[in-house]
């Protein structure tokens, strides 16, 4: 789980130039018909909460993927705390469980944001700013 969320904070700065300034959005395209949208949420010395969503009009709201990161600058770590407006992730769930999350969801949530990331390294995501 460390090494997902390192590797989730190098790909981050490698998108954001800038992280620190609060209320900066960023909106990426990648693929055909697929929009992003990172808007840093809140900024610290030592950390910032950035709000990652995808913005398609034509896709339900249901199957856009949401997640609350919190990018800890002194660790060098991005670790998801929130998912699809669910709140918080516990480190771990007994299963079954009233929500039904999987034993290890906070794991998979961040390894989704490594592969959200890798595609959009790799697909050449352009940030455009805004304010």
């Amino acid at each position: 789980m460390q090494a997902i969320c390192e590797r989730n904070y190098v790909h981050l700065l490698t998108m954001l130039p800038d992280c620190d300034t609060e209320d900066l959005t960023y909106r990426f395209t990648a693929g055909l018909g697929l929009s992003y949208r990172i808007q840093i949420i809140e900024s610290a010395r030592y950390t910032s909460t950035i709000l990652v969503e995808q913005v398609n009009l034509s896709t339900p709201d249901y199957l856009k993927p949401s997640m609350t990161v919190r990018l800890y600058h002194d660790a060098r770590m991005a670790e998801v705390t929130s998912s699809q407006n669910a709140g918080a992730l516990a480190p771990s769930y007994e299963y079954p469980n009233a929500k039904m999350r999987l034993r290890n969801e906070k794991h998979m949530v961040n390894l989704f944001l490594t592969e959200w990331l890798n595609f959009c390294l790799n697909h050449n995501a352009q940030p455009i700013a805004s304010t």
